[in-house]
């Protein structure tokens, strides 16, 4: 699949312009291995080695969106990969700091990051980003047991976090924080690789 023909069928599923043409000025062939590159605009997700993928293009636009992402949006992303999503949340405006547990995949986002604002830390994605909290938006790549309870804290209030929940199969979850606590939408199921972490499933 070229890279029209990804993007006229996203269109079809109702995917909002702005997200559409960020992901437009985002070369996802940069951000997958050499050996995928051919399939870089293919509507699925790549291998990035160590077990882990780089989203479907459907997924990244449909969590992008409903996370509802407006320009100085401070952001937390656990589970950076290779990048990707950093770069299309940037794009519309966010202050993105990614936390990546696997140091390979880390140094591959660095490369693929580099020109751009986005932060890449090595750590355990499930405890957060305290020093850098209060955030406006926080998304989690990888499917978790539940909200981990540090990043539910280091959410603003009416602040929202797109986390799928779920091991094998997951549903996509949509959080928004409120003074009494969690507003849950649920948005449907999703497949991602497991969220590895102290609050999240065990290796």
């Amino acid at each position: 699949m070229g890279k029209q023909e990804l993007f006229r069928e996203l269109e079809t599923y109702g995917i909002e312009k702005k997200v559409l043409e960020a992901m437009k000025r985002v070369d996802r062939a940069a951000f997958v291995p050499k050996e995928e590159k051919q399939q870089a605009w293919d509507n699925m997700p790549l291998p990035i080695g160590r077990g882990q993928t780089i989203s479907q293009p459907l997924m990244v636009a449909v969590m992008t969106q409903e996370l509802d992402v407006h320009k100085g949006d401070k952001i937390l992303e656990v589970g950076l990969g290779s990048g990707y999503q950093a770069a299309v949340l940037e794009e519309l405006g966010g202050k993105v700091f990614g936390i990546e547990r696997i140091p390979e995949l880390a140094e591959m986002a660095k490369k693929n990051l580099a020109g751009r604002k986005a932060k890449v830390i090595i750590g355990d994605g499930t405890l957060g980003l305290p020093e850098e909290a209060p955030f406006d938006r926080i998304m989690v790549t990888a499917g978790a047991p539940h909200i981990p309870k540090a990043l539910e804290d280091q959410l603003k209030i009416g602040g929202k976090i797109a986390i799928p929940l779920g091991r094998s199969y997951q549903e996509l979850i949509i959080g928004t924080k409120t003074e009494k606590g969690m507003k849950i939408d649920k948005k449907g199921g999703c497949m991602f690789v497991p969220l590895i972490g102290k609050d999240a499933w065990k290796e």
